[in-house]
């Protein structure tokens, strides 16, 4: 039986479970630390970055990260992005990797999911300053905010 490119990528690039969904692996960490003085007074590294993989049935679920982060389409089949507004009341949806879309901002705070529109997609993500997992949470980690998307955007249930 014939390896799907998905598995070849997850192999070949030593990707790893993310705690979201799909495959990562960080491959950039600076060196260059920052200060983030937003009432807590948090040590960052400046920036991070990783290999993002989705393969067919898999999702990202709605998550946030404290800090902005940048997502590159790489390879694949287009990615289906969810950029819902801090205050949930807008939610932008990106095909990245479709016509010349390759790269898609989120705010930080801003809740996003994905999923991949094929077989796999493979991204590259980079959080500035660096991402941590102590700055990372599920929308699922809130019942009122559960309720609040599952009524406001019914189709997206799927991916809370």
């Amino acid at each position: 039986m014939e390896e799907s490119n998905a598995k070849i990528i997850i192999e070949n690039l030593g990707l790893r479970p993310h705690p979201e969904g799909g495959h990562y692996r960080q491959v950039f960490k600076d060196s260059v630390n920052v200060t983030i003085e937003d009432g807590t007074k948090r040590f960052r590294t400046a920036l991070t970055d990783i290999y993002f993989l989705l393969a067919k049935g898999e999702k990202s679920r709605f998550h946030k990260v404290r800090q902005t982060e940048i997502w590159h389409f790489y390879t694949g089949a287009p990615l289906m992005l969810y950029d819902l507004s801090e205050d949930l009341q807008k939610l932008e949806i990106i095909e990245l990797g479709k016509g010349m879309n390759f790269k898609h901002t989120v705010k930080a705070n801003h809740f996003q999911a994905a999923v991949s529109a094929g077989d796999y997609t493979l991204v590259g993500c980079s959080v500035a300053p660096g991402f941590e997992f102590e700055d990372f949470s599920f929308l699922s980690d809130d019942e009122n905010l559960i309720q609040f998307v599952a009524a406001k955007y019914p189709n997206l249930k799927y991916l809370i």
